[in-house]
């Protein structure tokens, strides 16, 4: 079975890609383009052929499911493919009839001539997944659209207009409607007389090609560390513009082989199949009926409540943020307003969608106001009776078959449910703050939740486009749950010897975009404060260091009040050390009796990782995540780990759960042992010399 059609028009064979969603280049659309071309080689009366898509998109590229799969390599491989038809013997039309990225712009580059519709986006994206171009792309791209256009698209990874490339050599044509037409069209005024035009037999012109790779390694020099994608684009870039293009190809074929290999890449790409693998719950088919969302209520107008209104009138659904008095609504919907003068004023917002999105939004101070609303998202303080008795009064307000949505960060979200007669209506909704920026939002399954209405909670995610991951009840789902053991074993390493800036700096060296006390005084000490307050209450018990709440008796939360982890100049935001914090560190080491020591960067970097990842192991085995790399979604999306090391639990993986555990016991002989127990699941994967990835495949 191929999956491309191959229809005839009078001296033009068309074949037209058909893959859906995206037209990928699986092995039998590769398998079809090949058969129809041999089709059209051996029909005497074919003069041309037309490559297109099928539905709006020409070809998306490579097919994702047939990675590390016999399929990927299956005959012809893409290889084969670009040169069976840059080497055909009568001239191949492309016509780009929606997006060509990746492969399928390679592909449309080894066509004999390209058109394309106007609003068509052109692209090769391969940087995002820590690789470059691996089939000409770097060789032909700049040949047709000359060096400095293809290097910036390369190495940004972002797609084109094809009207913005109209000039170049990239494109014939232009046109506004019906490509394959305009193709017929570029036939047709040949008559007959279509040259075999090559990308390969151009000659990209450079002045001053030294100094201009230069400059572009200086400029991506910042990256390089971390990603070392951009530096071989470079590389290879650089090749088409000084060597024959068969060399070229040897410069991309070494520098794809070696980021295919390396562990940037492999993180990326974990990355990028784990957030995919976040939207599938195994009890939940894709078939799954959905409440309809179109209008949506917010309880609670605060920095939270607003930042989620925002989401909503972003995705055109009308929002009533509902609050109990007219000055801190006031208050509410203005901060909403100013945030979104800034982004006009930054260009990223039309005075018209500015307009729109305000008249989306709308307040009341009456829950009689919110009675038709599709969803209720409750944002209001984290406290469990505040939250119980808005939950009763949504329960006698909300019109029936309405989703009844909790924005707690720690509850238990089964106690909040049983207080309504609908708690199959309930779901978790785990906005992170700043709640209009931050990708990640957790959406939590209580008990009783109803699957249509989980189903309904992704596909809200989609819509405003988040990345939903679905977690089960516990004290801080995924993300904060692992969270508190992070920032206990970080508060430890205050008590041993460490200062907050040094801990902040090499968990940022390692790649975190801030580090755990810079965090703490962006989001605000009390908050974690008030958690804490309650889990000492149920964990009497339980380890902590006091020193967070010394800070927080002094009313340093951080930097609304010019003071917490770290001082603040008035209006600044920069982290300056604190010569009063660091006397509370000294002074609870004294009274705790533990002789300071110094710690490495390297030290507090494990202690940090490895405290979160034996959480995490317990948190996958107790099944409040459905999979090791959900944890690691959580993680990347919503709390700054770095993507280039895939998540904690990829990155276990990668490290190895037996040197980790090994790590573990070498800690425990040292200061609060207590707190290095290895989670049972990690301990067994570890005997078994197995990874996180591997956990429900075969367990």
């Amino acid at each position: 079975m191929t999956s491309a059609d191959y229809t005839s028009h009078g001296a033009v064979a068309v074949i037209r890609l058909d893959n859906p969603p995206v037209n990928a280049l699986s092995a039998s659309v590769r398998k079809g383009i090949a058969d129809g071309l041999d089709r059209a080689a051996d029909t005497d009366s074919v003069t041309a052929v037309i490559l297109t898509g099928a539905g709006s998109t020409f070809c998306g590229g490579a097919d994702v499911t047939e990675f590390n799969t016999a399929q990927m390599l299956a005959a012809p491989d893409l290889h084969d493919l670009l040169e069976l038809i840059e080497s055909f013997p009568k001239p191949v039309i492309a016509a780009l009839n929606g997006l060509a990225f990746g492969g399928g712009l390679e592909l449309a580059m080894c066509c004999h001539y390209r058109v394309a519709l106007a609003s068509t986006q052109l692209g090769l994206p391969e940087v995002k997944l820590g690789l470059l171009p691996g089939a000409g792309g770097t060789q032909r791209l700049p040949r047709l659209a000359g060096a400095e256009r293809a290097l910036n698209m390369i190495v940004g990874g972002n797609p084109v207009l094809a009207r913005e490339l109209a000039k170049t050599a990239l494109l014939d044509r232009v046109v506004d409607d019906d490509v394959v037409a305009g193709a017929m069209a570029l036939i047709q005024e040949a008559d007959g007389n279509l040259t075999l035009k090559k990308a390969r037999d151009i000659s990209v012109v450079l002045p001053n090609a030294e100094a201009f790779f230069d400059f572009a390694r200086g400029a991506v020099a910042p990256l390089a560390k971390h990603y070392p994608a951009p530096a071989k684009i470079i590389d290879a870039v650089e090749a088409a513009v000084l060597k024959p293009f068969d060399d070229g190809l040897k410069v991309e074929a070494a520098g794809f082989a070696e980021l295919l290999e390396g562990t940037v890449s492999k993180a990326l790409r974990h990355v990028f199949f784990a957030t995919r693998a976040a939207a599938k719950i195994s009890d939940v088919p894709s078939s799954t009926a959905t409440r309809p969302v179109r209008s949506v209520a917010v309880i609670g107008a605060g920095t939270m409540g607003g930042g989620i209104a925002m989401n909503f009138a972003n995705g055109g659904v009308r929002v009533t943020v509902l609050e109990t008095a007219q000055a801190a609504l006031d208050k509410g919907l203005g901060v909403v307003k100013k945030n979104y003068e800034s982004t006009l004023k930054k260009g990223r917002l039309t005075p018209k969608q500015f307009e729109e999105r305000l008249a989306l939004i709308s307040g009341s101070l009456s829950y009689d106001d919110i009675g038709d609303a599709d969803l209720v998202i409750e944002a209001v303080f984290e406290d469990m009776d505040v939250k119980k008795q808005v939950f009763e009064t949504l329960d006698r307000k909300a019109k029936v078959g309405a989703i009844l949505a909790s924005n707690t960060s720690t509850l238990d979200l089964n106690q909040i449910a049983a207080v309504t007669h609908r708690p199959q209506d309930v779901v978790g909704l785990h906005f992170f703050s700043p709640a209009n920026v931050t990708k990640l939002l957790e959406i939590v399954r209580g008990s009783k939740t109803a699957k249509d209405v989980l189903a309904t909670a992704l596909a809200v995610a989609k819509q405003i486009k988040k990345i939903g991951v679905v977690a089960g009840v516990c004290d801080g789902f995924i993300g904060n749950r692992m969270l508190h053991a992070y920032f206990r074993e970080t508060g430890f390493l205050l008590d041993a010897g460490a200062l907050p800036q040094q801990i902040d700096r090499a968990l940022e060296n390692f790649g975190f975009a801030m580090g755990p006390f810079r965090v703490a005084d962006l989001a605000g000490n009390d908050i974690g404060w008030a958690i804490r307050k309650r889990q000492y209450a149920e964990h009497p018990d339980r380890p902590v260091p006091r020193i967070a709440d010394r800070i927080c008796e002094l009313g340093r939360f951080g930097q609304k009040t010019g003071a917490g982890w770290y001082d603040y100049k008035p209006g600044e935001r920069a982290a300056i050390p604190s010569e009063t914090v660091t006397k509370i560190v000294l002074e609870e080491s004294e009274r705790l009796g533990v002789k300071r020591r110094k710690v490495s960067d390297e030290e507090i970097v494990e202690r940090a990782l490895y405290s979160l990842i034996n959480e995490g192991a317990r948190i996958l085995e107790e099944g409040v995540a459905a999979r090791s790399s959900d944890i690691d979604i959580v993680y990347i999306a919503g709390y700054g780990f770095p993507d280039f090391r895939g998540g904690p639990m990829f990155y276990a993986d990668t490290v190895g759960l037996a040197n980790i555990v090994r790590a573990m016991r070498g800690f425990a002989k040292g200061y609060r042992p207590d707190a290095w127990e290895a989670a049972p699941l990690l301990q067994r994967l570890a005997a078994e010399n197995r990874g996180f990835a591997s956990w429900g495949k075969s367990s």
